[in-house]
């Protein structure tokens, strides 16, 4: 995948570079101490990570969580499979975020935005506004 320039918002890591992502991945978590069960959507880095212990050293890959849902996404790791090989084919540039559904189920989106929903999830992609023509060299493009 060579989608440098799109960004995936994490729930809480901050942004991942999407051509870094190597799975997506919805499983559920258990019940504990009276929590319920909730929905996990991941994506899953190329990097791994170790910790050891006097048994040996467990290596596992990096997972991320985009959203946390009461109930099963459905179809949202393909969804989110399907906008990444869209924005792929139009050499994009910017951030994809994840949310849960309005009640209504609809989406309220502006004109530069690409909305993939998946029961419900949604995702949405804002890309990078361009600069004012002629307007490149200031230090905030650099």
């Amino acid at each position: 995948m060579s989608l440098t320039n799109v960004w995936v918002q994490t729930q809480g890591d901050g942004l991942v570079r999407a051509d870094q992502i190597t799975g997506i991945d919805a499983h559920q978590t258990p019940a504990l101490s009276g929590k319920p069960s909730r929905w996990l959507l991941d994506v899953i880095l190329g990097t791994s990570i170790g910790s050891g212990t006097r048994e040996g050293w467990v290596v596992t890959v990096v997972h991320r969580t985009l959203i946390q849902t009461p109930q099963d996404p459905g179809d949202a790791p393909a969804a989110l499979a399907r906008l990444l090989a869209q924005l792929e084919l139009i050499s994009a540039a910017g951030v994809i975020t994840t949310d849960r559904e309005t009640s209504t189920g609809t989406a309220d989106t502006g004109s530069d935005e690409l909305v993939a929903g998946a029961s419900q999830v949604r995702f949405r992609f804002v890309p990078f506004s361009s600069p004012a023509p002629g307007h490149h060299t200031g230090a905030e493009y650099l």
